[in-house]
């Protein structure tokens, strides 16, 4: 038992390593921090940026990590509420509050449609982005191949002005 204990802890401890002491260990981690909800690219990008990352990949890594949940987000939401509901009645309470919130921040994405969304996702504040832009798509009943390309645009566009506030717009070009 000791024996098995340890040796995880070891891989653990080497995995870990090999994700802060190369440039594609770097990229995996960045892109791993910006698939973290309320984290996203607005923590991703700056992470990337401060493991010593070039601007280019911390973009690339931050950008790919926020958008790959969106799709799942849009396509299973429901589903995954219904079933917490059924199967983990404790977590009511955690289901209604993120209903209310898609439901919120859909009112500003409604009017505009997909420009909206895009608009949403793109905005660099807490309680906005890919995360936020998937639940309000999903409640707004928008379907994927629309919503995604909208939300794939925000995040570039929030992607762009995240790096430009990390680094100094200047020093960019």
């Amino acid at each position: 038992m000791w024996y098995n204990i340890s040796h995880e802890v070891i891989v653990v401890l080497d995995l870990l390593e090999w994700l802060q002491n190369n440039q594609l260990g770097e990229m995996v981690f960045t892109t791993l921090v910006s698939m973290v909800p309320v984290v996203e690219l607005r923590g991703g990008l700056p992470f990337g940026v401060a493991l010593g990352l070039p601007y280019w990949a911390a973009y690339l890594s931050a950008v790919v990590g926020n958008i790959l949940p969106a799709p799942f987000i849009v396509v299973y939401i429901r589903r995954i509420f219904q079933w917490m509901r059924r199967r983990l009645p404790r977590l009511d309470h955690l289901v209604d509050r993120l209903e209310a919130k898609a439901h919120l921040k859909g009112r500003k994405v409604t009017k505009y449609k997909y420009l909206g969304l895009m608009l949403f996702v793109a905005m660099p504040l807490p309680g906005t982005g890919a995360w936020t832009g998937a639940l309000a798509a999903a409640f707004l009943d928008m379907p994927l191949r629309k919503a995604l390309p909208s939300i794939f645009a925000g995040v570039l566009i929030a992607g762009f002005l995240i790096l430009g506030l990390t680094y100094g717009f200047t020093s960019l070009f």
